[in-house]
Parts: C-alpha cells; sequence; structure tokens
C-alpha cells in the first residue's frame, strides 16, 4: 500500500508580539492510501495545524509535505488551491453549509467552480445524498435539517469531486453521542470502500474506532496520552 500523504520533518512557527509559538515542531508522518487515521491530542497540540497543512490550508515554516505524490514545497497558491480541491474533501465540526442554499445546492456548489455542466451537478449530487441517507431531504435549506443531517450534507459534498483524502476536523463535536455514532460509522463504511479517511479529534474513544492513531502534543508526534 503506496502512501498518500508523506511529511518530513515539518514545523510551523508562528511570531505573536514577542514570542514564536511552535504549533508544529518537526513532524514526520506517512499515511498509507486507504487508511483510516485519528489524529488525537489535547486541545491546543497542534491538531488542527497539521489538519491545515494536509489538507493545503497552510503551508509549513520548514520541512516538506506530499499529497498522492506531489510535493508541495514550490507551489503558488493557485497550485495549492487547485491540489486542494481535487485530491482532499473537507468536513468541520460546524458544518459551514450555506444557509439560503438547499441540500442539493449545497452539494453542487464544489462542481460548479470545477466548471461541471448542471446536468452532471445534479445527478452527482443527488447520488452522493443518497448514498448519506438524505434522499428524501435533498430540498430542504440547513435551518430544516438536524444537526446529523447537516453533517451528511457536509460529508456528501466532501465527497462531490472524488477527492484521494477525506479530511475530518472533529466532525462529530457539535452532535450528540448518538449522531456522533452514525456519523462515526458512516466515515468508516467510507473507508471500507477504499477511501483515505483522516480523522482529527480529542475524544479518544472515538479516535480508538480507527483503524490507527497518531498522537500529537506540544507539536510534536507522542506515543500517547
Amino acid at each position: 500500500m503506496n502512501n498518500v500523504i508523506e511529511l518530513y520533518n515539518v514545523r510551523r512557527y508562528y511570531i505573536v508580539g514577542d514570542f514564536c509559538v511552535k504549533a508544529l515542531d518537526g513532524i514526520t508522518l506517512s499515511l498509507p492510501r486507504g487508511s483510516f487515521t485519528a489524529i488525537m491530542g489535547p486541545s491546543g497540540s497542534g491538531k488542527s495545524t497539521l489538519m491545515n497543512i494536509i489538507g493545503c490550508l497552510d503551508t509549513p515554516t520548514s520541512g516538506f509535505l506530499r499529497i498522492d505524490g506531489e510535493c508541495t514545497s514550490n507551489m503558488s497558491e493557485d497550485e495549492l488551491a487547485f491540489l486542494r480541491n481535487k485530491k482532499v474533501g473537507f468536513v468541520f465540526q460546524q458544518f459551514n453549509l450555506l444557509g439560503k442554499q438547499t441540500a442539493i445546492e449545497n452539494v453542487m456548489t464544489p462542481l460548479l467552480y470545477a466548471g461541471v455542466g448542471a446536468h452532471e451537478r445534479k445527478e452527482k449530487a443527488e447520488m452522493l445524498l443518497e448514498r448519506v441517507g438524505l434522499k428524501d431531504r435533498m430540498k430542504h435549506l440547513p435551518s430544516e435539517l438536524s444537526g446529523g443531517q447537516k453533517q451528511r450534507v457536509a460529508i456528501a459534498r466532501a465527497l462531490v469531486n472524488d477527492p484521494a483524502i477525506l479530511l475530518a476536523d472533529e466532525p462529530t463535536g457539535a452532535l450528540d453521542s448518538k449522531t456522533g455514532d452514525q456519523i462515526m460509522e458512516l466515515f468508516q463504511e467510507l473507508n471500507e470502500e477504499g477511501r483515505t479517511v483522516i480523522f482529527v479529534t480529542h475524544d479518544r474513544k472515538l479516535g480508538m474506532r480507527c483503524n490507527s492513531q497518531v498522537y500529537i502534543k506540544d507539536g510534536r508526534i507522542a506515543e500517547g496520552y
């Protein structure tokens, strides 16, 4: 199984006033294609920074990142955006849905930016909403959906460009435990279909349901916590 993500000695430092904050302080990590990995650690450990680096939302201060065989070090902002849109699907804790768009319109939006035709956009969005169990909620606005249904819309949207990597940042954090379990089961199903899933969480119980765990503490990989 080849690696879809490789980080070598990645550091991300921020200057805040007179201080240097070492959000990531030398991360070396390889994640195989088709893996289901939890990035775990306490608040402030560097999990979200690592997610932003992997998702090409941020760039390392030093070290390098390779996504699906492509090194990001010398890429322009446009090249990073293209790689991100092509290779990575994002699911966030707060759903990040467009409030005035229906479920199907939210899922179609990334395809619109990708220049996909109207018929294909609608067909693909319908298929994915059905896949995540929302066949009868396609015309509903986010305000008419439960938290779990909103997260399912967000997952369908993340899948619409058929990314190599599905990156989930605390995706069950805003949900009750029963709904969170259902969303976790959906991620497990998606992984079993062959998708690479990275699940960022501070919830050890959820993290242990992934096939492998990476513990982050003080910006470094630790043995566990």
